[in-house]
């Protein structure tokens, strides 16, 4: 418990209360004298300890659930007060559905819901990484429903009647079939629910801190003023003194590598076989970066700040090619050649925004198929590549073949998007032709969240 204790207080830390090493340790304290087996003691005895605020209040009853209510409310068993001839109506009634309703109406009869386990894939698969607020946490929640098949199931059931009915199971046996069916389908909204906000929760918790320094890191980049934006970029050094002190530590770390036991085996043959000479894999600890940027307008804030970021980090990259597009591609790195970062960045963005049309529509699509014909020899087995851009082709082709093609020739294949999820597959947008393809996917729509997708990316190697 003291363990979940430690993650609660990172968790309110992460969600913006102040709390000190003194008021951790009094709740810490606190505990170990009132003990846990009284809910209600244990949960005043963290409030009055780890709350000083009121306007804190929201986010600890928020919280305290999510890491201490024990998943939600439990799944009743819906067959046992049925007769053995009923259950077998049941089951055959039940055996035409497909895997994924099956798989729910399972849960909703049996009373045995989803493990752990799976709950945590399916939210993973729902986009719960991605999420930052309760907000985002409700939309995917409401999708994780969906892929469990919750929005067909009043569909299904009104069939399972039907059948049921058929085989003569008597209607007194239905509706108490049906009034257990429904309270399970509450009680696993609620755990769905309670997994998805826990997930959030100790995913933000898990974030370095450091990257999230104040509110304007976490404004979105489309909504900063041209002020914003001037205190942001003076920012990006202190973000940078960060990161390079972050990947020096993991460079003293991975100094040595991992050890090689084949390589210790030959290397001690004359010993007899006794190890006296340890050998290790050495590690390639910097990155060779590709980087395709989405020069369109409304990815203006982005690009500018991830070129920053990146070419203020020359020093931890082994090689860095860059190339912007809009309706086509074209290498920039040469206009990055002999300026200082900041310069350099200033050129390329004057270079592409003051010749870009007035109107012109983006096509990615287009500009992969030119990047396949004039640069492809720039990605081979030890490049990352990153593709920063919202995926939105105006309807184009989205050329998800070449896609696969580059995900194979490279290293890494990551795709930072500065969209919400939501957003995702709405309009023009080919996002989800393009996440399958990808080894990973960031949502970049802030600078502090930029910050730790570079972090992230050079921590890959």
């Amino acid at each position: 418990m003291e363990q979940r204790v430690v993650e609660f207080i990172r968790g309110m830390r992460a969600a913006g209360v102040r709390i000190s090493l003194a008021e951790s340790i009094d709740a810490m304290q606190a505990v170990g004298v009132l003990g846990i087996q009284d809910k209600i003691v244990f949960r005043e005895s963290l409030r009055a300890t780890l709350v000083k605020d009121s306007d804190d209040r929201p986010v600890f009853e928020e919280l305290f659930p999510l890491y201490f209510g024990g998943g939600g409310p439990a799944l009743q068993n819906a067959v046992e007060d049925l007769s053995p001839d009923e259950q077998e109506m049941l089951h055959e009634a039940l055996e035409g559905l497909s895997g994924r309703m099956q798989a729910l109406m399972d849960w909703l009869t049996s009373g045995e819901g989803p493990t752990k386990e799976e709950l945590e894939e399916l939210a993973r698969q729902a986009g719960a990484q991605w999420a930052d607020s309760p907000q985002e946490g409700r939309w995917v929640t409401r999708r994780m429903l969906q892929r469990m098949g919750f929005g067909r199931l009043e569909e299904q059931l009104q069939e399972l009647v039907e059948k049921l009915q058929k085989k003569g199971m008597s209607q007194e046996a239905i509706e108490q079939l049906l009034g257990v069916v429904e309270a399970n389908r509450e009680a696993l909204t609620e755990q769905v629910a309670q997994q998805v906000g826990r997930q959030i929760a100790e995913e933000r918790a898990n974030r370095p801190r450091d990257l999230h320094g104040s509110d304007l890191m976490n404004k979105p980049f489309y909504s900063l003023s041209e002020e914003e934006a001037n205190i942001l970029r003076r920012e990006v050094q202190r973000l940078v003194t960060q990161l390079r002190s972050r990947a020096a530590l993991r460079r003293k770390r991975g100094r040595k590598g991992r050890f090689d036991s084949k390589g210790t085996i030959r290397a001690n043959q004359r010993y007899g076989g006794v190890p006296i000479e340890l050998k290790y894999k050495k590690r390639k600890l910097k990155p060779s970066l590709v980087l395709l940027c989405d020069m369109s307008r409304s990815m203006l804030s982005v690009a500018e700040f991830m070129l920053r970021l990146t070419y203020e980090l020359q020093d931890q990259v082994a090689k860095t090619r860059s190339f912007g597009y809009y309706s086509d591609m074209e290498e920039i790195s040469i206009v990055l050649v002999g300026n200082r970062p900041g310069e350099a960045v200033d050129a390329v963005l004057d270079n592409f925004y003051g010749r870009l049309p007035r109107h012109y529509a983006t096509d990615f699509g287009h500009s992969l198929n030119t990047f396949f014909k004039n640069w492809l020899d720039s990605v081979d087995g030890r490049t990352t590549v990153v593709v920063l851009g919202d995926a939105r082709n105006n309807y184009n082709s989205p050329r998800v073949d070449l896609m696969k093609q580059l995900q194979r020739r490279a290293r890494r294949l990551v795709w930072f998007n500065p969209e919400h999820p939501g957003q995702w597959g709405t309009g023009d947008s080919d996002m989800y032709d393009y996440v399958p393809v990808c080894d990973s996917v960031h949502i970049v729509r802030n600078l502090a969240q930029l910050a730790s997708a570079v972090d992230s990316l050079m921590a890959g190697g």
